[in-house]
């Protein structure tokens, strides 16, 4: 049996309109940050702190600044796939919650992959032009976060 592609078509386009009305759950903290957060715990330079709500905390936090496309599926699933992804992996809100071994094993990740350019993600940056570090940025946050994965595990 033939389907002709008319009919193909019209179920694939009330597919994507119903689709519309499926979104997922906004990654937006009705709180403040609290006593678990980064920066509560780790005071930062006005700078790193600036590149950090930039560049990382879209997908590595509870709040996240979603661009207008968010809102058209199935691009809103696949933000938030990745921002799932991210706090998976790590969360800025929760970091109070991991202990110093992990907090520490953590800043060490985070300072080996901006050394190694893998973060901030490549397909995050062309869309976000803001969080496309230079190396004078790139350098801060690696110097910040080796300086406090020594205070924590002590230096090598």
């Amino acid at each position: 049996m033939r389907f002709p592609l008319k009919r193909i078509l019209l179920v694939l386009g009330v597919a994507a309109v119903a689709g519309q009305f499926i979104r997922p759950a906004r990654n937006i903290s009705a709180t403040p940050p609290g006593k678990d957060d980064l920066a509560t715990l780790y005071p930062t330079p006005p700078a790193v702190r600036h590149v950090l709500e930039v560049a990382c905390y879209d997908c590595h936090s509870d709040n996240t600044r979603y661009p207008w496309y968010a809102g058209v599926q199935p691009v809103g699933w696949w933000l938030e796939n990745h921002i799932d992804d991210g706090k998976r992996e790590l969360n800025f809100s929760e970091f109070g919650t991991y202990s110093a071994k992990r907090q520490g094993r953590k800043f060490g990740a985070i300072a080996d992959q901006l050394t190694d350019h893998t973060m901030p993600l490549k397909s995050y940056t062309w869309i976000h032009r803001d969080a496309a570090l230079t190396d004078e940025q790139r350098n801060a946050l690696i110097d910040w976060a080796v300086a406090l994965q020594d205070k924590i595990e002590g230096p090598n």
